[in-house]
This record gives C-alpha cells, sequence and structure tokens, in this order.
C-alpha cells in the first residue's frame, strides 16, 4: 500500500515539475525570440538608415557659403519703474506687450572646423512692441491706454556656431553671440509737444542664444531655428511725461523663430 501510494506521488510530483519546466522552457524561448526579433528590427532599421543616399555630401567641406533667412519676431519690453511709480499721475500699473513681426536676413558662413561655424547674419527686423497703462482717478474712474512702438532695425548678429556630427541627412545644432541693432525709424529726436510718446534709444546691443536644425536635401540645406535675444541696452529716453516718468528702463527681448535657406 505504501508502495502504491509512493509510486502515485512521485507521478504526481514528475507531472507538476515537468509542466513547470515546459513553461520555463516556453517562457525562455518567448524572451529568446523577442530577444531576437528586436535585434532583427534594429539590425534592419540601421541598414535602413545606412542605405539613405546622402545628399550635398561635399558640403560641409567649403569654406564659406551664403544663403538668405526669413523669420518671425515676437517682441517685448523687460520693464524697469521707479519704487514709486503707482503715486505718480495715478499710474496704477504698466505691462509690456509682445508683438508680432518679420525678419529677412543675408546668411553668410564660415568653416573653422569639422563642428565649429562663425555666423554673419545681417538682416531687417520690422517689430512692434505695446506698453499697456492703466490710471485710476479719484471717484473709481480710470483709463487704460496702450502705447505702440514701432521700429525697424538693421540687425548685425555674430554668432559662433557648434554642430554635432552629421547623421544622414540631419545634424543639430546651437549657437550663441552678440547683437549690435540700429532703429531706422527712431523717434529719439521728435520734438514730444503733445508728451504722449514713449522714445527710444537708436542703438541697441545684447546677447544670443538658439538651436536648430540642419537638414541637408537634394539642391540646398534647410535649417530651421529659435533664438532669443536679451538686450543689454537701457533704450529709454526718460522725460517728464506721464507716460516715461514711471519708468527707469527699457530693455528689449525678443523671441525668434526663422527658417534658413543656404
Amino acid at each position: 500500500m505504501w508502495s502504491g501510494n509512493n509510486i502515485y506521488w512521485k507521478k504526481i510530483i514528475l507531472k507538476k515539475l515537468s509542466k513547470h519546466i515546459l513553461s520555463f522552457i516556453l517562457c525562455t524561448n518567448k524572451k529568446l525570440l523577442a530577444v531576437v526579433f528586436a535585434c532583427f528590427i534594429f539590425s534592419s532599421t540601421q541598414a535602413q538608415l545606412n542605405r539613405v543616399p546622402i545628399n550635398l555630401p561635399k558640403y560641409d567641406k567649403q569654406k564659406i557659403h551664403f544663403g538668405f533667412t526669413l523669420g518671425l519676431n515676437s517682441t517685448t519690453f523687460r520693464v524697469d519703474k521707479v519704487s514709486n511709480f503707482k503715486s505718480l499721475d495715478s499710474v496704477y500699473a504698466i505691462e509690456p506687450k509682445a508683438v508680432m513681426g518679420l525678419n529677412l536676413g543675408i546668411v553668410s558662413n564660415l568653416r573653422l572646423g569639422e563642428h565649429w561655424d562663425l555666423r554673419f547674419i545681417p538682416a531687417l527686423s520690422f517689430s512692434q512692441r505695446n506698453l499697456e497703462y492703466t490710471f485710476y482717478y479719484t471717484g473709481n474712474t480710470g483709463d487704460f491706454i496702450v502705447k505702440s512702438i514701432e521700429s525697424t532695425y538693421l540687425e548685425f548678429p555674430l554668432d559662433l556656431k557648434f554642430k554635432s556630427s552629421r547623421i544622414n541627412n540631419y545634424r543639430v545644432y546651437v549657437l550663441a553671440g552678440a547683437r549690435y541693432a540700429i532703429d531706422m525709424v527712431s523717434q529719439a529726436k521728435v520734438l514730444n509737444k503733445d508728451k504722449d510718446i514713449v522714445k527710444l534709444k537708436k542703438r541697441d546691443y545684447g546677447y544670443e542664444i538658439g538651436m536648430g536644425f540642419d537638414f541637408y536635401m537634394t539642391y540646398f540645406k534647410f535649417s530651421p531655428e529659435i533664438k532669443m535675444f536679451n538686450g543689454l541696452n537701457n533704450l529709454l529716453i526718460s522725460e517728464n511725461t506721464p507716460f516715461a516718468s514711471p519708468l527707469t528702463g527699457l530693455k528689449s527681448k525678443v523671441f525668434l523663430i526663422s527658417f534658413t535657406f543656404e
């Protein structure tokens, strides 16, 4: 009787053990197949990438090349106010608001090395900045006045560009540099008889940083780019007017999206 029970339990144990072993083998095989399949997909993808025809293979060996750029800018101010500005002429608040504008430029690129370029892009920038004034008077009455300041800048940015290694027909890059600009429609010398003009200095300068992508097309290189400019020059011309006296400084802040063709 005991020997029969032993045989019975041995069969049960062997059956369960074989079941676990089979499950383990199947699970292991699934994982192995998954790994093999992933390796196959990766190898196929790499093979396809390696078969991509390289556009403009000698482009990056050129010492100098040229192009043009089109862009949209969003221009505003960094505003500095006097400490007690709310007590001046019933001014309650002053807020800068960005307005969209247009940039047109010519690209000059000097190759410094495998990963470095020096770029000079003189551009014409059409921009507008708004200052929103809120005035409160006695009797709970008030005014909301928007002062629009239009500018047409002739810009001279000089940037150092660091670019990654080329991967097939694209690469990524970052850049940083300085910009000098002249406002060709500045009202700095206009007589402010009505005291309703916020005057800005004619010249501006500051630093800029940005990033973008180079896409090598069949006949040209296309580069979408984003860039930010921070002015260092205080553009405000101080005057004893309701719109200028509450301010101590106005500095440029520009966000630019551009598309370059080289």
